[in-house]
């Protein structure tokens, strides 16, 4: 004898709903460890499961709607989860504007102070971490194993990021409190090997050494020299006394256009100075095997220039006591440049 059972229609409804309390008590649990511990990542994995609570509820709810009222429903679900990647990638879009705009000098006009919230690692770990990372040729690696051996536990890639978010703005902060520079400039060219194709490394220093800025272009001629030039002449708002180079004729021609051509000067041995900036460039450029885009070099060398500057205290020129002062005047304009808000 065959019978035919009725199917249970409140079994989907109590099992979603099942599965609706456990989300939110994993919820709960995440949530409760997040702030103890004061994780913003594992906060963020609590909300996927309070996001997974919400989808069954509504599952429940819908389980009575008509056909129609569902396809509407569906519609206006997948516009909501279309909003985390779009506000993803507005403060993506918002961030490389803000710190990666190298070019106009827009970082040093609109810099505010450099806030750490958000973040599991005290603020001094993090400062610490990019002050060894630009002021000392290492690796990510490196500046982990450091910290290990501190007792502090970190990974390489979030070393990365620090330095990526924290450096640009570090670096623009330095450069405003930066003296006015000489009235001599030196500029030089040289080329760097990215991902198999030849680029240009456009460096300016001042008679003291101070890099004044580093522009990296694909171009060897005349509207990159005059790229360069331009853009010392906005940034330090004055004309150099003398303008020295090497014998490449592109700077001669860019001097004419700008009409500065009676101040610039070429010989082979004047511009010995700007040859010997490049060193601190070669050897990061190896320690890094190589830079992977023209745009990551462009921004770590900016940086790494403005904190090279800052610790350039001519040692070989200076006293040890004397040495000992600008030491700590710098360490001091770095520590102001790092401070929290």
């Amino acid at each position: 004898m065959v019978t035919n059972e009725a199917p249970d229609n409140g079994a989907l409804p109590r099992t979603v709903g099942l599965v609706a309390l456990l989300n939110l008590g994993y919820f709960g649990i995440e949530l409760g460890v997040a702030l103890a511990i004061g994780s913003v990542s594992l906060f963020a994995d609590s909300i996927d499961f309070l996001e997974d609570a919400s989808i069954n509820l509504l599952i429940i709810f819908a389980l009575g709607w008509t056909a129609r009222n569902r396809a509407r429903i569906g519609m206006v679900l997948s516009g909501i989860l279309l909003v985390p990647g779009l506000a993803t990638l507005w403060t993506a879009l918002s961030r490389q504007l803000r710190t990666c705009d190298l070019d106009d000098g827009s970082v040093a006009k609109t810099m505010h102070k450099i806030s750490y919230r958000g973040y599991r690692f005290p603020p001094e770990i993090i400062q610490q971490s990019i002050w060894l990372y630009f002021r000392f040729t290492l690796s990510f690696r490196d500046v982990e194993d450091l910290l290990a051996e501190r007792g502090i536990t970190v990974s390489y890639e979030t070393v990365r990021r620090w330095v990526n978010h924290f450096g640009p703005m570090i670096a623009a902060d330095l450069r405003k409190r930066r003296p006015k520079p000489c009235t001599t400039w030196h500029l030089d060219e040289v080329y760097l090997k990215i991902a198999g194709r030849t680029v240009y490394l456009w460096r300016a220093i001042d008679a003291e050494g101070e890099v004044l800025d580093v522009l990296v272009q694909f171009k060897r001629n005349k509207h990159a020299a005059l790229k360069l030039m331009r853009k010392l002449l906005k940034k330090y708002g004055f004309v150099p006394d003398r303008l020295i180079t090497e014998g490449l004729r592109s700077y001669g021609a860019a001097a004419h256009d700008l009409g500065i051509s009676n101040r610039h000067a070429s010989g082979r041995w004047q511009n010995n100075r700007a040859e010997n900036s490049h060193q601190p460039t070669r050897r990061r450029e190896r320690k890094m095997q190589r830079f992977k885009s023209p745009g990551s070099a462009q921004r770590f060398l900016s940086a790494h220039a403005a904190v090279f500057s800052t610790f350039n205290v001519q040692r070989h020129l200076t006293s040890a006591p004397t040495h000992r002062v600008l030491r700590a005047a710098a360490m001091r304009t770095w520590r102001e440049a790092e401070m929290a808000a």
